[in-house]
């Protein structure tokens, strides 16, 4: 008999607090005439930048559980070995320490020369991985600027985030018909939360989470270095906002 996983509860909650707003203005739509669905385009440079960034998603996991791996093998290392590479400071200077360790294969039998080769392994293993994710990174520059070097050049958009926000519009930009469609589906448009005489608005937990952090950084990072973001943002917490509204304010 095979077992079938419940969603969690918060997902449940979290879902089922959007779902009616999402049903009545589908419907509105539909029944205005206004719900024309315009298929997402599979061809051209955005396609490209998804499928480089999709390569590269897995690049970057496989990075960190290598750096994870090493980290563990460190731990568990013969004591000699361990108080060498323990005391090496970073994960980059021990990732040099570790390609350096030659094991003898005649003597793998014995846990110490083993954990060299071990340890040797996966460092080879973190370095031809950094060489693929610096590969990916230089085409997706290349790639990314060429499709939006407007959007590139603003503060706090970089390649990753732009890249992202470009993905999330798809090829067919047509597709979008208002900035507030684009919003609505990087989960930064605002969702009605008023109760009596209080008006309120709160967070989207909603649309493409990864776009939502793409805006998230580029808040965070206007927020640092921007005196009209932080002069924004300090008008609005006057008024009576919190900082994670502010925030979400910024992202739409």
């Amino acid at each position: 008999m095979v077992e079938v996983k419940q969603p969690h509860a918060h997902r449940r909650r979290r879902r089922g607090k959007s779902e009616p707003i999402d049903a009545e203005v589908a419907a509105g739509k539909a029944l205005a005439g206004e719900a024309r669905a315009i298929p997402e385009q599979r061809s051209g440079i955005v396609e490209s930048i998804r499928r480089l960034r999709v390569a590269r998603e897995g690049a970057v996991k496989a990075h960190s559980a290598a750096l994870n791996q090493l980290q563990q093998l460190v731990v568990s290392a013969p004591e000699q070995l361990r108080a060498r590479l323990a005391g090496a400071g970073t994960i980059a200077v021990k990732v040099r320490l570790c390609l350096r360790l030659r094991a003898n294969k005649a003597q793998l039998a014995e846990p110490a020369q083993a954990a060299k080769l071990a340890l040797r392994s996966v460092a080879e293993r973190i370095r031809a991985l950094e060489a693929e994710l610096a590969k990916l990174d230089r085409e997706l520059d290349r790639l990314v600027a060429a499709a939006a070097p407007r959007t590139l050049s603003l503060l706090g958009v970089s390649t990753q985030n732009g890249g992202q926000l470009l993905v999330t519009a798809g090829q067919k930009i047509e597709r979008l018909r208002s900035e507030a469609a684009f919003a609505h589906i990087c989960g930064a448009s605002p969702i009605p939360a008023s109760c009596g005489r209080t008006r309120r608005q709160r967070l989207n937990p909603g649309g493409d989470r990864q776009a939502n952090r793409a805006l998230q950084m580029i808040a965070v990072c206007r927020l640092r270095h921007c005196e009209r973001t932080r002069a924004y943002a300090e008008r609005r917490i006057a008024e009576g906002l919190s900082k994670k509204e502010v925030l979400r304010c910024l992202k739409r």
